[in-house]
């Protein structure tokens, strides 16, 4: 059983679509292996997260809002990295420690 047309015409026609669209899927190949090669380097090249991370309140002036491990994933778009000690300081003035990522048990302040 021959699913190709017999003739040299529709062979030829056929022939031209499918380079065409080799050509096409050899296109998407290489655009999907550049997508994969610039997340890798986007991923090697990402700095570390902070160790500790105080989340700031609402408006200017506000009091900071909680201290939390760096690599938490409830930290809020409002915050600044800070140091050990400092993570220790906020805690010590009453600071609130997230619930989520515990600093204040890995800082060894409970």
């Amino acid at each position: 059983m021959n699913d190709l047309p017999p003739d040299l015409p529709r062979l030829r026609t056929l022939e031209t679509w499918l380079a065409v669209s080799l050509e096409r899927v050899r296109l998407q190949i290489a655009a999907a292996e550049q997508r994969e090669k610039e997340k890798r380097q986007g991923e090697e090249r990402r700095p570390p997260p902070p160790d500790w991370v105080l989340e700031l309140g609402i408006g200017v002036g506000a009091p900071p809002a909680e201290v939390h491990a760096g690599d938490c994933y409830t930290i809020g778009r409002r915050r600044r990295t800070i140091t050990r000690e400092q993570a220790l300081a906020a805690l010590g003035e009453g600071v609130r420690a997230c619930l989520h990522c515990r600093p204040d048990t890995a800082l060894g302040v409970l």
